[in-house]
């Protein structure tokens, strides 16, 4: 299993696949909070790597992550555009419901953190990247 995790100041994404694309966890955590979650999800679940998005302060994280847990093989991904493809997920997952139908999704706000979403993005990115390869 991978964990995908969008690093961030103030809040965290996590996310743990399996290699089915399958979805085990997903949550949107404080980021205070993030190294006892990941300490969690490593028990929790049989998780081989950590996949990581390369832009908010995630050389810090980083640094961070591998201090906390040394035989944790971390890799980074491209996480550009990955805020506006979950954006667009989000609707997939919870379409929208009423009035809000009628507004285009471009202009629609998700009513909580996709941070989460974006963890998965990040897995399947780094997924896709092995298979071109």
């Amino acid at each position: 299993m991978l964990l995908g995790f969008d690093p961030g100041k103030q809040k965290c994404g996590v996310a743990v696949m399996g290699l089915d694309r399958k979805l085990h966890f997903q949550a949107v955590i404080p980021s205070a909070e993030a190294i006892a979650k990941v300490g969690n999800l490593l028990d929790s679940y049989p998780i081989s790597l950590m996949v990581m998005g390369d832009q908010t302060a995630s050389k810090q994280w980083k640094a961070k992550l591998q201090a906390s847990f040394p035989d944790l093989r971390i890799i980074t991904v491209d996480e550009r555009y990955s805020s506006e493809e979950a954006r667009q997920r989000f609707w997939d997952i919870y379409p929208a419901t009423g009035l809000m139908k009628l507004v285009p999704r471009g202009m629609r706000s998700p009513d909580r953190p996709i941070d989460d979403i974006v963890a998965a993005i990040l897995i399947e990115r780094y997924l896709s990247r092995l298979i071109s390869s």
